[in-house]
């Protein structure tokens, strides 16, 4: 660690040399700042800056080091700033304006004090059929406005130019043609890398001081934070074997969490369904439609996933006359001899398990006079039949019929046949294949080795149904709870915002009796009003918010997920939970509302209404505010603003951090007030280049955990993310428990948080650590953290090793009182690079002055039983 201080120190001073601080004596009282935009990377690198004491020699602070970008638009070719304008106004702020792109007339303005942090964006529509290009900013002294002005090229070569004003940068006038913009006051400077275009501004050192820390900071951060175990050979290279002793501190214990440690459940990578959903049959609804990928994939149609077996007949897609009005298309069949299939192939093939029955059901609909029968075959993908079933009689309007089918013979990949036997036409819809052995039995059930894994993290609380699923990609595609409830063929499908199709099968209903099933809270997440800030849909994507005139029906749609949960069998929604077959309630207390929103204006005002009226009306649930993708920036800082004015009782915080980060943030939550909100982290995970999930990543993700264990009085709640993966479906990396048809494979990481849940506590015990090496390396890549559960009586210490030589460990149990010879051992370790490492467990006998040597790259946990 010292060789890297000393490299950067010394960085620093020679970047500042070149910089021409060096000719200086003293700081000067006041220098130039030009600010501007590379158009390297699309336009996406967002504000730069560079200094100059005579405005002829000029030094790039980075270079190119990004103050704020543009969060205009979705992921990809979006997020652009496009020929930044910086202006410094009477009210003692820095304002800054932009384009977004060659197309929007959108001008996005942004405030900052000190040019460092950056307030909320906003992206005023100025033109509504034009663009909005080189918009530059000034105040009108005489009637105290601030006055707009921009190019727009019409969708072609001639220019014309716009003004508009305003007084708070929320209300602009119609937009005034002008001869030419009057006060553009853009620069080009040449800079080491080449000419820029933007603009220039005298400013006091102390503002050139401030930007040149931030940079530093943040270069000094990141190098820190890079750190892998790739490096331990040069970092700890006459490292020795650590000696620990850890005293135990039970007079100062702590209250702390019995929620801790949950799950969330997000529809991404194939998650729900062809995942969890047990669901055999893709595009059961015949409602897979090309908007699902956006036309990405021409093959993605209601025809997706069937096919017709035998050329005595024709299979078609009609919505004339369907079987309910959100399940519009069904297929025709249209049978000249008897033989002819309808065929399924299934999520990647139908899997079959020799002895296993497995459940039919469909819709049909005969409109002759003479009835026709079925018969449904499980075929292997080398035509050997496994299976089959006849359904008789079918006649007249639609209606559901079912049937079983017993399997002789494993199969991967199976497909479904559906054979008229007489010549006619007849109608199907949703057609449906289930084992009957789902997790706990359950009709319209979940993947039972699935749904068990999860299980097995004894998760105190489950999160669903996203992530930016919940708020959609734009508001037409949010997810809206009531249309995932009621008989399947009656459940509105929809896009999934990660480009496929979701069926609802996997709806509210079923969440919250998975949540009863595996013991879990259930914590529904509701947008706030607002789509996804990636969202690219809806004009200018994150822009919008539901109208206004809406928001009262909206905010009673949440209410009455409320009363879906909790009412009484008497109540509108109540009854319905009831008509699911779930008379009790469901005893809901946690509702999160908003997921990694964009901190904006519009968001405030609906999250607002909609928090103000769920506090009003159930004082008994508590609610998760957002602040943002991060841990830190404008959404994180603007989102804990609305939640400290507010008083929310807990914010949901997300982050996705290198190992390094995780090492050298163990007291990122130490410093929280506790007065102000609890804290639920409700998506993190230790990331690497490429993504792996290996045993590097497990123990910075047990290190943080410690951390969260000693903070569990202001940390209620934790999650990691993303849950589920299907291989060759997999959008997001790493993930916690890949899965194919046939296999579960959890993750090393997925075992790390099986420990915590399996051997958590709810009161803290503080340690005294002394180690025999105080390098500060050293000290932050050993962690431990010591719990009692008070349900059981254990005493728990959990002890992870991130060290490349192993650590000899002296915990004195005299503290704990009466402890058992009889102890628990549970260790994960090995090879950082490791993908397949699993816990082994072994019982072991222990004194009060217990002493062990724990491996490098290791993470342990001792359970001791305390005897009354």
């Amino acid at each position: 660690m010292k060789k890297y201080l000393i490299l950067l120190i010394a960085s620093t001073l020679l970047s500042l040399t070149r910089a021409g601080a060096a000719e200086m004596t003293k700081e000067p009282d006041s220098a130039y700042i030009f600010a501007y935009a590379s158009l390297k990377n699309g336009g996406r690198n967002g504000l730069h800056f560079a200094w100059s004491i005579d405005r002829k020699k000029w030094h790039a602070i980075g270079p190119e080091y990004s103050y704020v970008r543009c969060d205009y638009g979705t992921w990809g070719a979006q997020k652009r700033m496009l020929t930044p304008f910086l202006f410094y106004g009477p009210d003692s702020l820095w304002h800054a304006v932009w384009s977004v792109n060659e197309t929007d007339g959108v001008v996005v303005h942004v405030t900052s004090k000190d040019l460092v942090y950056w307030r909320r964006q906003s992206y005023p529509i100025l033109m509504q059929k034009e663009n909005c290009l080189l918009p530059a900013l000034s105040f009108d002294k005489e009637h105290g406005k601030f006055i707009v002005e921009w190019k727009s090229t019409n969708g072609g070569a001639d220019a014309t130019y716009y003004r508009s004003s305003t007084l708070d940068f929320k209300n602009y006038t119609p937009p005034e043609p002008v001869a030419k913009a009057t006060f553009d006051n853009r620069h080009t400077i040449r800079l080491e890398n080449g000419e820029e275009n933007g603009t220039v501004h005298k400013v006091s050192w102390n503002v050139i001081k401030g930007l040149l820390q931030a940079q530093q900071q943040a270069a000094y951060e990141q190098e820190l934070w890079s750190e892998k175990t790739a490096e331990d050979g040069i970092r700890f290279a006459s490292l020795k074997p650590v000696d620990v002793e850890v005293q135990i501190d039970v007079e100062n214990k702590k209250k702390i969490s019995d929620l801790l440690m949950g799950v969330f459940f997000e529809d991404i990578n194939y998650a729900a369904d062809g995942g969890l959903y047990a669901e055999l049959v893709q595009n059961r609804d015949f409602e897979y439609r090309l908007s699902d990928k956006k036309g990405s994939d021409t093959s993605w149609h209601s025809y997706k996933a069937w096919s017709l077996k035998g050329e005595e007949g024709t299979f078609k897609i009609d919505s004339v006359n369907p079987l309910h009005p959100n399940n519009v298309h069904y297929a025709i069949l249209n049978i000249e001899k008897a033989g002819t299939a309808l065929v399924n192939a299934g999520f990647d093939g139908i899997p079959l398990k020799a002895g296993e029955r497995y459940n039919v059901s469909l819709f049909a609909r005969n409109p002759q006079e003479k009835a026709i029968a079925l018969l449904i075959r499980l075929i292997d993908e080398h035509g050997k039949l496994l299976g089959e079933a006849r359904i008789r009689a079918i006649k007249g309007n639609w209606r559901k019929y079912e049937a079983a089918i017993s399997v002789k013979a494993d199969a991967a990949k199976a497909s479904l046949e559906i054979i008229p036997q007489e010549a006619g036409e007849i109608a199907l819809d949703m057609i449906s294949l289930f084992p009957e052995k789902t997790f706990k039995g359950r009709k319209n059930g979940l993947r039972a080795d699935l749904a068990q894994t999860i299980a097995d993290l004894h998760p105190r609380f489950v999160r669903f149904p996203g992530g930016c699923v919940a708020h959609g990609d734009g508001l037409g595609n949010m997810y809206r709870w009531q249309n995932t409830i009621g008989p399947l063929e009656a459940r509105v499908p929809q896009r999934n915002l990660w480009n496929y199709h979701q069926t609802a099968g996997l709806g509210y209903f079923e969440y919250f009796q998975f949540c009863e099933d595996i013991g879990a809270e259930p914590v529904p997440v509701v947008p706030a009003g607002v789509p996804c800030q990636n969202s690219s849909t809806g004009g200018a994507g994150q822009q919008g918010g539901v109208p206004m005139a809406e928001m009262e029906a909206y905010i009673q749609e949440v209410l009455d997920l409320i009363e879906y949960a909790n009412g009484d069998t008497h109540t509108v929604w109540g009854k319905k939970r009831a008509e699911a077959g779930h008379p009790k309630p469901f005893n809901l207390k946690y509702i999160g509302i908003g997921n990694e929103d964009l901190i904006s204006d519009i968001f405030e005002e609906r999250f607002t209404m909609i928090f103000n009226r769920v506090r009003e009306k159930h004082p008994e649930i508590t609610v998760i505010g957002t602040v943002g993708p991060s841990f830190e920036g404008t959404d994180y800082t603007e989102g804990w603003l609305i939640a400290n004015k507010l008083q929310v009782p807990m914010v949901d915080e997300h982050y996705y951090q290198s190992p390094g980060w995780f090492i050298h943030n163990q007291a990122y939550y130490d410093k929280y007030d506790r007065s102000k909100a609890k804290v639920y982290l409700g998506e993190y995970a230790a990331h690497l280049p490429g993504r792996p999930s290996n045993l590097e990543t497990a123990l910075a993700e047990a290190i943080h955990l410690t951390s969260l264990e000693r903070n569990g009085d202001v940390v209620s709640m934790a999650s990691y993310a993303p849950l589920l993966a299907k291989e060759d479906h997999t959008q997001w990396k790493p993930d916690l428990i890949y899965f194919n048809n046939t296999e579960v494979k959890p993750t090393v990481g997925y075992f790390v948080q099986q420990i915590y849940g399996q051997h958590a506590g709810d009161i803290y015990l503080p340690t005294q650590v002394r180690l025999s090496n105080t390098e500060e390396a050293v000290k932050k890549r050993l962690a431990i953290s010591v719990v009692r559960d008070t349900k059981s009586g254990d005493a728990i210490v959990k002890i992870v090793n991130l060290l490349p030589v192993s650590t000899r460990v002296a915990l004195n149990l005299e503290p704990l009182g009466n402890i058992s010879t009889d102890a628990l051992k549970i260790s994960l370790a090995g090879n950082p690079e490791d993908e397949a490492l699993r816990p082994k467990s072994t019982p072991i006998a222990v004194t009060k002055n217990f002493k062990d040597e724990l491996p490098a790259y290791s993470f342990t946990v001792l359970r001791f039983k305390i005897v009354e």
